[in-house]
């Protein structure tokens, strides 16, 4: 399925999930059995770089590592202005990017720079409603067909299409997911992922000193969000006034649109902020120090 008009199409009357598992199967040669079980290994490979994640690692450069435990504590402690179950997707989406930024094993989902998206909706919202992992694993297969959707109309690439190709592709992804284990039909999963990409559009990739960690990681939390609140909306009957194929097409036109000093080159943005050039000096191996 290359747009997601096929995908809403696809899912008419019956599960989502078994279209798109057909339709990998389809497209790969592979079995039933074969598709399912690579998809459980991603979750388990989700769930191991949660288990494995470290707070007291720290990335090369310094930038990144400690954030996740940080959140984690103060929403156990304090429960946070969003409450508990909230700032736990963000102390997962910050624990995430931080073990990609300290060279941890994670997934991409869709890339590396936005691979806590995902795992941050999905993992504390299975323990929460008591899911099965045979549930999550189906929502993985819709997060998967959106993905392809918008990486075949447009882009997953920062490189090409700005951080609103990577961090609003795996909003997208997650909010789709997230509306389908709430019940939500093929049209209300495609309208949530409208709505996530839509929030997050034209959003630049600006990673300081070339690095995939500020302002990379709190993105993650970010995308996090948008995509919970994009899932709500569909789920009670709001949709995307701009067709979801649409805000895909619109995605690729603003990332074509954005000077390649905002496309993850490390010039501008907050890589080009006092602190930004500072840092690139310092590791590029100049005497500054931010």
């Amino acid at each position: 399925m290359q747009t997601l008009e096929e995908l809403a199409r696809a899912g008419e009357g019956r599960d989502l999930f078994e279209a798109v598992l057909e339709d990998d199967c389809r497209e790969r040669g592979a079995t039933r059995e074969d598709s399912l079980s690579r998809m459980g290994a991603l979750l388990e490979a989700m769930r191991r770089a949660q288990a494995g994640y470290d707070p007291t690692l720290r990335s090369g450069s310094g930038m990144a590592g400690g954030d996740g435990a940080r959140m984690r504590r103060y929403a156990r402690e304090r429960g946070g202005v969003c409450g508990p179950f909230v700032g736990e997707v963000i102390a997962q989406a910050i624990e995430m990017g931080e073990s990609n930024a300290c060279m941890k094993r994670i997934v991409a989902a869709p890339t590396a720079g936005s691979c806590g998206v995902l795992p941050a909706v999905l993992l504390p919202y299975q323990r929460r409603e008591g899911l099965r992992d045979e549930d999550v694993v189906r929502a993985l297969y819709v997060a998967g067909a959106i993905g392809q959707a918008i990486a075949t109309q447009a882009s997953i690439s920062g490189a090409e299409g700005g951080c609103q190709a990577e961090i609003g592709s795996a909003s997208a992804m997650a909010a789709g997911a997230l509306c389908y284990l709430g019940g939500g039909d093929a049209q209300a999963v495609c309208h949530a992922a409208a709505i996530a990409l839509k929030s997050l559009l034209g959003l630049v990739c600006d990673p300081v000193a070339g690095l995939v960690e500020v302002p990379c990681v709190k993105r993650n939390a970010a995308g996090a969000m948008i995509a919970m609140m994009s899932a709500d909306m569909a789920l009670a009957g709001i949709r995307s006034a701009v067709p979801p194929d649409e805000v895909v097409l619109a995605m690729r036109d603003v990332g074509e649109r954005m000077d390649a000093s905002l496309r993850e080159t490390g010039l501008a943005g907050t890589a080009g902020t006092p602190f930004g050039i500072c840092m690139r000096e310092r590791i590029q191996g100049g005497k500054a120090t931010p």
